[in-house]
């Protein structure tokens, strides 16, 4: 538009200045033309004031933008050293009391092992006590027990005793001792001697707390020797005489081994079922678990086990 307005006002002066200057002085049409061309200039001067104006103020905003801009940048930069030095303030005040609190809670951890273990041997001791105190009860028992009559012979005069009526048999070892004998042979592999020790322990201390763990192993060495069906007999023993005591998951376990390795699949079943319903949370649920997938049965899912202390 600018350059048409300048186009217009060329032409028209042109057209003056070839025109007569007569003619000029009496064309009214002449006349109009300079007009016109009188307020295109003006027209031409206020567009470019106009534009001159926009212009500053165009260079004006531009500026502020600048200006802007470059304080929104040296804001920046403050809020980020100031980040900077606040992480590094709390990294001062609280990662290294969190490292020393970690230190403090490996050493509570370790008084906290050193406690189990104390506890532990407090309760081998406990444990070893009370064994003697039934040791010297069954020895009370044998003092106490009444020595049988003397026989008589036909005439009613008393006779002589033979020896082996009047001898009485009585535990030639403690009920320790015989334990951890029948024990260490078994893991010594010397499986006949273990089992007569294993039985000798049930004949003698037959009411203590270790008894379930004698007949367990006596089954365990049947089941090792492959002697399922008497292994068999024996966890039922474990589960049937000594009722809820802390073999029973291995003597439903064990069973269901023997029971598996007779091809008793549905009776082998049944001891894993009751092992998993009854003892979801014991490492061997999981076991059992396993064991049932294995013959074709769906398991139903353990909870997870938890850690327990048995009694060897």
């Amino acid at each position: 538009m600018f350059r048409r307005f300048i186009l217009c006002g060329l032409l028209a002066a042109m057209a003056m200045m070839m025109a007569p200057a007569g003619s000029r002085a009496a064309d009214p049409k002449l006349m109009d033309l300079q007009r016109d061309v009188a307020s295109l200039q003006e027209q031409v001067r206020q567009l470019k004031e106009s534009q001159d104006k926009q212009l500053s103020a165009l260079t004006v905003l531009v500026q502020q933008a600048l200006d802007t801009s470059n304080r929104s940048t040296t804001g920046v930069a403050v809020i980020q050293s100031n980040l900077q030095q606040s992480l590094k303030d709390i990294e001062g005040k609280v990662v290294t009391p969190v490292a020393a609190l970690g230190a403090r809670f490996d050493t509570l951890d370790q008084d906290m092992r050193a406690l189990q273990q104390s506890v532990t041997d407090l309760n081998a001791m406990i444990a070893k006590q009370q064994q003697q105190l039934t040791d010297v009860g069954n020895a009370v028992k044998i003092l106490q027990t009444p020595p049988p009559p003397p026989p008589t012979n036909p005439t009613g005069a008393e006779g002589t005793v033979p020896a082996a009526a009047a001898a009485v048999e009585t535990p030639s070892i403690s009920a320790q001792d015989l334990y951890a004998n029948a024990n260490r042979d078994r893991g010594s592999k010397k499986s006949e001697l273990a089992l007569q020790e294993y039985q000798q322990y049930l004949k003698w201390y037959g009411n203590t707390d270790l008894a379930a763990n004698a007949q367990f192993y006596i089954g365990d060495i049947h089941y090792r020797e492959k002697n399922y069906e008497q292994a068999v007999q024996d966890f039922d023993m474990v589960l049937e005489k000594y009722s809820e005591n802390n073999k029973t998951p291995d003597a439903l376990y064990s069973k269901g081994l023997a029971l598996k390795a007779l091809s008793r699949l549905t009776e082998s079943h049944t001891e894993f079922l009751q092992l998993i319903k009854q003892y979801p949370r014991n490492d061997l649920a999981t076991q059992a678990c396993d064991q049932l997938k294995s013959m074709g049965y769906n398991c139903p899912v353990p909870k997870p086990a938890a850690k327990t202390t048995k009694k060897k």
